[in-house]
C-alpha cells in the first residue's frame, strides 16, 4: 500500500487523558505516515472541565504522526453527536476513516491490519465495516481462518468507507415498523438480543448512542462486519469513571492485542459462529435487569447504590 493511500485516523476524546491510545498508535510504524485528527468534546460544567482542560494540554504535545490536528468543541455535543459530526466531516473528505476512541489500546500491527482490510474488501458491498475489536469466542478455538462475518459491527476501533457511512438514517425512521414487526425483529438480534433494547431506549430518548443506529442500518442493508479472530483492541476504560457509556466491566471482553498476521480473503456466512456471536452477545439476568430500569426508572438509584 502506498503512503498517499493510508486512512486517516479519527480520535475521539472527552475527559480522559488518551495516553495509552496514542502510546500504543505510535508503536505503529505506519502512524508516521498516517494524518490523526483528535476531537475534543467540551465539559458540561465545573465538575468536568478540569479533566477536559487537562486532556486538551496533553493533545498539545502530541507528536510522531505525519500530521495531527485538533478540533475543540466549545461546549459539550455528546458522543454520539461528537462521533456523527466528526466522522462525517473527515469520511466526506478522505472517502474512509478509523475510528478510535480514548479508552482503546491497539496491538502495534493496527494501522496495517486497518489499511489493508479497508483495502481489501472496498468493493464487497456486503462489507459495512471493518472492527479491530475481537470478543473471545468460544467458537473461536476451532475455527481455522483469521477473519470472520457477523451481523453486528463494533466500536471499539472500526473502520469504514464513505458511501456505507452516508447511508445511515439517523432518524431512525424504520423503527415503527421494527417495533410491530416480531420477526423483523428476530432477524435484528442475530447479533444479540440487547439490539432492539437498546434501539428502543434510544428512540425513546433514555440513552444517547450512535452505535445502535449505526448497527440497525447494518442490519436494514443486509450487511455485515468483519472481525479479527485475535483482536486488534483492548477496551481499558472501564472502571476509571472518566467514560460516559462504560461502566462495572466484565472479564468477558477482556482480551489481548494481537500482533499475529492476518490473512485476508473473501468470507462467506458461517451462520454456526453467527449463532456463537449472537449468544456471547446476549443480555444476562442483571443486563436484562439493567435495561428495565433504564426504560421504566430507577437505573441511576440502582447503580448509585450498587457503587455503595
Amino acid at each position: 500500500m502506498t503512503n498517499k493511500n493510508l486512512v486517516p485516523i479519527v480520535l475521539f476524546t472527552y475527559r480522559r487523558v488518551p495516553k495509552d491510545t496514542i502510546e500504543s498508535l505510535l508503536q505503529n510504524d505506519l502512524a508516521k505516515k498516517s494524518e490523526l485528527f483528535i476531537y475534543s468534546d467540551g465539559y458540561k460544567s465545573e465538575v468536568d472541565k478540569n479533566d477536559v482542560l487537562e486532556v486538551r494540554e496533553y493533545l498539545q504535545t502530541i507528536n510522531g504522526f505525519k500530521s495531527t490536528q485538533i478540533i475543540e468543541a466549545p461546549q459539550n455535543k455528546g458522543l454520539a453527536n461528537s462521533i456523527i459530526d466528526g466522522v462525517s466531516e473527515i469520511i466526506n473528505k478522505y472517502g474512509k476513516v478509523i475510528v478510535l476512541e480514548d479508552d482503546l489500546i491497539v496491538s502495534s500491527d493496527f494501522l496495517d491490519y486497518m489499511n489493508n482490510a479497508l483495502e481489501f474488501y472496498k468493493n464487497d458491498s456486503n462489507i459495512w465495516s471493518i472492527s479491530g475489536y475481537g470478543p473471545k469466542l468460544p467458537c473461536l478455538e476451532t475455527y481455522d481462518k483469521d477473519l470472520y462475518l457477523s451481523p453486528r459491527g463494533s466500536s471499539w476501533g472500526w473502520a469504514t468507507w464513505k458511501d456505507k457511512w452516508n447511508s445511515v438514517d439517523w432518524d431512525v425512521k424504520s423503527f415503527e415498523k421494527l417495533k410491530h414487526n416480531k420477526q423483523m425483529r428476530k432477524k435484528f438480534e442475530l447479533g444479540g438480543n440487547d439490539m432492539y433494547k437498546m434501539l428502543e431506549l434510544q428512540m425513546l430518548g433514555k440513552i444517547d448512542s450512535w452505535a445502535i443506529r449505526w448497527g440497525f442500518s447494518q442490519f436494514l442493508q443486509k450487511s455485515y462486519t468483519v472481525y479479527p479472530k485475535f483482536s486488534k483492541i483492548v477496551n481499558d476504560g472501564f472502571n476509571d469513571a472518566k467514560g460516559t457509556h462504560n461502566s462495572g466491566g466484565s472479564s468477558k471482553w477482556d482480551v489481548k492485542a494481537s500482533n499475529a498476521e492476518v490473512q485476508f480473503e473473501n468470507l462467506d456466512v458461517d451462520f454456526a459462529l453467527v449463532e456463537c456471536f449472537q449468544s456471547y452477545h446476549n443480555l444476562k439476568l442483571f443486563t436484562r435487569i439493567g435495561y428495565f430500569l433504564k426504560k421504566y426508572g430507577g437505573h441511576k438509584f440502582v447503580k448509585k447504590l450498587l457503587a455503595k
